[in-house]
């Protein structure tokens, strides 16, 4: 155990634990960032593009310093309106982010353990076994822990028969195989087109009846009537859309019924429009059918039973080979590629301790973790980013966009804590070093505000 003790252990390095720990270091708060930066970005496949809009894909600082826009520029790209960017240019945005923004090296190391100390403070293991004291821990552990495979598929030996579709960065290992991919949102989508363009043989398998695309964004300069009719969000247009990325706080206030519903409906699984042409490609769709039984078949094969879904296929898909409808029959493929989302449930955050977790308030009928008016857990001093608090504070939080609002109210919520008689006062603003004169003056503007 260290002899002193961060204000702030922030456990994971992507776009929610990266701007938390900016804001939090511009607030004059020793904080230490644990995890591979962008680690499950730089994991995707090659080709993989961005499907929010580059101007609602900022990491966020005070100062507004170190945006999408200003790394594009420093690299020659243009940021626009309409034209998706490479993951891959993403993922590089968020490493430059880190060493921009934060005044310490993020520490490499994975976390494997937050447990609670008697003192009210924190412990935190990484995988070499070192223990670092926190006084508190923000989780923005990214989606990875809470990857969902059908119960149908999970009997299958894995990753052999069986695989989710983060688990690839390449697809080039299919080419010439079959390859069946489950799900209707823009993962399966693209991983079904990324199948087809790597020389698979690629099917997709979605309960849903027909698939849902988005249209083309309209122009950021439209008139006022076209504007007020659905106006531009981070998270797509509309009424609905705007009051999601505006107002977490409202959304978090709402029943818990009305959130569990919105959670599980709000937002649902559409592929971008850029993706439409691109999809035409794979020659076998199957709307409105799911996966009831599958079996191993040898030792490189399974064979899928399907029956109907939710719907007839009369969607994008219908009258091609093999569309949804009809009859319960079976496929046979080399491989499925469960593309079906994330859960984020407390039960799989297996990095914190047994006391820990079992200590945690949770949303009935959801299994995610409470999360109070500052992204506070149940548990003084622990904070949770990220996909764990979609459940609580809405939609934006499944999405880059919601991390600038998590880190406002998570680090403001830190100093609360921190402010209690038991622990001292937060020290003022602090210079930081910085890579170059413009960290400076995030700082210096991030002071001013303060």
């Amino acid at each position: 155990m260290r002899d002193s003790d961060d204000d702030l252990a922030v456990v994971g390095a992507g776009p929610y634990g990266l701007s938390v720990a900016a804001h939090a270091a511009a607030r004059g708060l020793t904080v230490r960032v644990f995890g591979r930066v962008m680690d499950s970005w730089n994991r995707m496949p090659p080709g993989m593009l961005l499907k929010s809009e580059p101007w609602a894909s900022d990491l966020s600082d005070p100062a507004g310093l170190y945006g999408l826009a200003a790394y594009a520029a420093i690299r020659g790209v243009r940021a626009e309106h309409g034209v998706p960017l490479p993951v891959a240019f993403f993922a590089s945005y968020g490493e430059w982010f880190a060493r921009q923004a934060l005044p310490e090296p993020v520490d490499q190391r994975m976390v494997t353990a937050v447990g609670a100390r008697p003192d009210g403070r924190f412990a935190v293991t990484t995988e070499d076994g070192e223990v670092f004291g926190a006084r508190t821990v923000a989780l923005a552990i990214g989606v990875m822990p809470f990857m969902e495979v059908p119960a149908e598929l999970r009997h299958l030996p894995s990753p052999e028969l069986v695989t989710h579709s983060s688990h690839h960065s390449d697809f080039g290992r299919f080419a010439g195989r079959d390859v069946t991919v489950v799900g209707a949102g823009q993962a399966a989508l693209e991983t079904a087109v990324l199948l087809t363009e790597a020389g698979a043989r690629a099917r997709l398998v979605a309960r849903a009846g027909r698939l849902e695309w988005n249209t083309v964004p309209p122009s950021l300069h439209r008139t006022r009537w076209e504007a007020a009719r659905a106006p531009h969000t981070g998270l797509g247009c509309g009424w609905r859309n705007l009051l999601y990325a505006r107002t977490p706080g409202l959304f978090r206030r709402l029943p818990d019924a009305t959130r569990e519903r919105l959670f599980g409906t709000a937002l649902g699984p559409a592929g971008a429009w850029w993706l439409r042409h691109r999809f035409e490609s794979v020659a076998d769709v199957r709307p409105g059918r799911r996966i009831v039984a599958a079996e191993a078949v040898g030792d490189s094969r399974v064979r899928l039973t399907l029956a109907a879904g939710t719907g007839t296929g009369d969607g994008a898909g219908a009258g091609r080979p093999g569309a949804g409808g009809g009859e319960p029959c079976t496929v046979e493929t080399d491989h499925v590629v469960a593309a079906t989302g994330f859960t984020p449930r407390l039960d799989r955050v297996d990095l914190l301790s047994e006391e820990l977790r079992d200590e945690l308030r949770t949303l009935d009928g959801l299994g995610a973790p409470e999360a109070g008016p500052y992204f506070e857990s149940s548990h003084p001093g622990l904070f949770l980013a990220g996909l764990l608090t979609a459940p609580s504070y809405g939609p934006a939080m499944r999405f880059v966009y919601g991390s600038g609002y998590t880190a406002v109210r998570l680090v403001r919520g830190v100093e609360r804590r921190l402010r209690e008689p038991r622990l001292p006062e937060v020290p003022a603003a602090r210079p930081r070093p910085a890579e170059d004169g413009a960290g400076a003056r995030a700082a210096e503007g991030a002071r001013q505000r303060g």
